[in-house]
């Protein structure tokens, strides 16, 4: 790989093409993902992404930039990394363990570098035709294992990683106490990381796109219903939801409404055949039907114990309303505001972990400071798609559609500040930028054009 510095925009020959030194990108992009199986992996090949991608640029004196990024998609990607970190900053100061705020807030500066390494992976039509394309195969593969995983009780995947890891440490990824108790399809992430059809959900919009694209409605469809059921039998209900908005938001635009009504009614009556031959799921219907005995005791227990977190995190936004109890401290402060201290939880020994819903562990974190830092950015990403063309709009619309489902505020969710779901939210953010505003040929109208649309 040459080692020469980043060419000046007027060197670029194709502005179509990112420079010589930056084509790597959408692989690195890649291999961070496919690596999510192994997490320690996955993150060490973010960080030495991180530290190449700012190399490259100190060696190169920031000189070139626009040939990488336009100004706006410099602009809006480190906006809306500041609209993630600045929460943790503020909220470090007088956290409840101020140590581990900080320390949460010094390492995730790790991400500002990465997310334009990813934005500039999809900043030009050869880079996003791979890194989108790649995804897709990804989120194929890892759903064809899983489907296979439902049929024959083992996921390929999952057994190869495991055998290798055993052959090399003498040790299997996961306790056996784990593999004896899993009562979903974990896939490739293997029974200790159950969160395969949160992934699923989130990543799909890129694998319904390019089957779309490629074989029509028959394929997105297809496509449709082998996502479906995998996240279907991965069992978290807000994978559910969240690719329900997946299916709304691109089989409108891709099928029709007609079709869509009728793709949504196969998904019905799949869900109601699962729940009579699949124990696992219909013991998440019953539960999910006694939220509506009106009674606190059968919602908590509908929500798996998420109304007593709930209440717990409401209890600390009022108490630290300002820059809450710090990213990271709602399992140290979850004592002080348990309402039913003493009782076993539904989710069993020790405090709960963060608060499973997006706005209240952003509240209880990180304060109403943090909140307000939150809306911030998601203005600044509305704002940038209203004033983006439709071509780049278009180019944009997966990635725009995986981060605002995953974002979605009435679901329930996974920790947006712990290392796995943050980086996950982050490459979205960094993927929506990339596309939506490239380099500049078509992705933004002119500094003037936008005053006068205000």
């Amino acid at each position: 790989m040459s080692t020469a510095p980043i060419a000046s925009p007027t060197a670029v020959t194709d502005p179509t093409r990112a420079p010589i030194g930056w084509r790597w990108a959408p692989a690195w992009v890649l291999a961070f993902v496919a690596l999510w199986p192994a997490p320690g992996y996955a993150e060490g090949v973010m960080v030495l992404g991180a530290l190449v991608a700012i190399a490259r640029l100190l060696l190169a004196r920031f000189r070139g930039g626009t040939a990488l990024l336009s100004a706006p998609a410099w602009a809006l990607t480190s906006a809306l990394f500041c609209a993630y970190w600045l929460p943790e900053v503020f909220s470090a100061f007088d956290a409840i363990d101020r140590a581990h705020a900080w320390d949460e807030a010094l390492v995730d500066l790790r991400y500002l570098p990465f997310l334009w390494l990813v934005a500039a992976a999809v900043a030009d039509n050869h880079g996003r035709r791979v890194t989108f394309t790649g995804l897709a195969i990804i989120v194929g593969v890892w759903t064809l294992d899983a489907l296979i995983q439902a049929f024959a009780g083992t996921s390929p995947l999952f057994w190869g990683i495991d055998s290798i890891k055993h052959a090399i440490s003498g040790h299997a990824m996961c306790p056996a106490g784990d593999l004896a108790s899993v009562d979903r399809l974990s896939g490739i992430l293997g029974p200790c990381n159950l969160k395969l059809g949160l992934l699923l959900a989130s990543l799909s919009p890129f694998a319904l796109h390019a089957a779309g694209r490629r074989f029509g409605n028959v394929g997105w469809c297809a496509a449709a219903a082998a996502l479906g059921l995998v996240i279907l039998l991965a069992g978290a209900r807000a994978s559910w939801l969240t690719f329900g908005l997946v299916l709304l938001f691109s089989g409108w635009r891709m099928i029709g409404a007609k079709r869509l009504l009728g793709v949504f009614a196969f998904g019905a009556l799949s869900l109601g055949v699962l729940t009579l031959s699949v124990p696992q799921v219909r013991e998440r219907i019953v539960r999910t039907g006694q939220a509506l005995t009106a009674d606190e005791e059968g919602v908590d227990v509908a929500l798996s114990g998420r109304a007593r977190i709930w209440t717990a995190a409401l209890c600390m936004v009022r108490e630290h309303p300002v820059n809450g109890v710090g990213a990271r401290g709602f399992r140290e402060a979850f004592p002080g505001c348990d309402p039913q201290p003493g009782v076993m939880a539904a989710w069993g020994t020790g405090p709960a972990l963060h608060a499973h819903q997006i706005v209240l562990e952003i509240l209880s974190e990180t304060g109403t400071l943090g909140l307000l830092l939150w809306l911030a950015g998601v203005a600044l990403a509305a704002r940038a798609w209203r004033f983006a063309t439709l071509a780049a709009r278009d180019r944009a619309r997966p990635a725009m559609l995986a981060l605002g489902a995953t974002v979605f505020p009435l679901n329930t969710h996974l920790a947006f500040y712990s290392t796995f779901w943050g980086g996950v939210t982050l490459l979205l953010v960094a993927l929506y930028a990339g596309s939506l505003l490239g380099r500049g040929d078509d992705a933004a109208p002119p500094p003037d054009q936008m005053m006068e649309s205000e």
